[in-house]
């Protein structure tokens, strides 16, 4: 008989998740960039224009924005050109929305490989969001390319502040905040699959919450401006319109809401994703 020393990791009935589980994920790291690879090369294989759907769909939407929110609505932006202003809230938007989506299907679209390998529940999520980071990369490329169009051949003065350097941080408050409501839906639809869509519809009218479409200085009632305060991905996509082109509104005290939602959303998430796991397969 073989004893339990032979083998590097024994799985058995005491086994139990330590703390997040994140040292773990660090410890099988190499399974991320599998899993990352695989993600990126699969999404756009076979496809018609490959990475052309990365450039694609942000410069379609703000088409469709201009026309709907800028002609017919006659919503102002800042006095900034409407393509730039579209453009800074749909690559944000856009990667914020699809890691969500992406996450709060990890059990279900991972029910066959997880019913079948045992490895650290977490990488598939976490995959998932750093994945979506290729994408958000090339979106954002076409925002730089049409924001120094417009600043170089069309003479248009904007302002970029020093609140730019936060970026990172809004990159990072937006994976937290993606990963813990997604982590949070997975574990609730495992028992109940049909609230997937009742998510999605809540994901778009999500939107409309938040200054995507529209400045925040757009809505003067009171009340309702302090209700969206409420939404975090309010700061985030208000300061990055600040750092980049010095329209918008920022407080520092918004942003610190804003960065602790986050952080309590993912600690939430986690810890009942964490506790999901060990009924999984006998509930999907």
């Amino acid at each position: 008989m073989m004893n339990e020393g032979y083998f590097n990791t024994v799985i058995n009935s005491h086994s139990g998740q330590k703390g997040l589980g994140l040292r773990e994920v660090w410890q099988k790291r190499y399974l991320l960039w599998l899993f990352v690879r695989r993600d990126i090369i699969v999404q756009y294989k076979q496809t018609v224009f490959g990475l052309g759907w990365y450039f694609i769909s942000p410069l379609f939407s703000t088409l469709i924005y201009i026309v709907i929110f800028g002609k017919i609505a006659g919503i102002p932006t800042d006095e900034v050109p409407q393509p730039i202003f579209y453009l800074s809230g749909i690559c944000l938007w856009e990667y914020f929305s699809t890691c969500l989506l992406e996450v709060s299907t990890t059990f279900s679209t991972n029910a066959a490989l997880f019913g079948k390998v045992y490895f650290p529940r977490l990488v598939a999520p976490i995959s998932k969001v750093a994945s979506k980071l290729f994408r958000f990369g090339i979106q954002l490329s076409t925002f730089i390319v049409v924001y120094l169009f417009f600043v170089l051949f069309k003479g248009v003065h904007l302002h970029p502040t020093w609140y730019l350097l936060l970026f990172p941080v809004l990159v990072l408050m937006m994976q937290l905040l993606s990963m813990g409501l997604g982590l949070i839906i997975s574990s609730m639809t495992t028992k109940y699959k049909d609230l997937v869509n009742f998510f999605s519809v809540f994901v778009s009218l999500w939107m409309y919450a938040t200054p995507v479409v529209y400045p925040l200085s757009y809505v003067t009632n009171p009340t309702l401006h302090e209700v969206m305060l409420i939404n975090p991905m309010t700061a985030i996509i208000e300061t990055f319109k600040f750092g980049a082109y010095g329209a918008g509104t920022f407080t520092w005290s918004s942003l610190a809401y804003s960065a602790g939602c986050c952080a309590a959303l993912f600690l939430i998430g986690v810890f009942m994703y964490n506790r999901k796991q060990k009924f999984f397969i006998d509930t999907i």
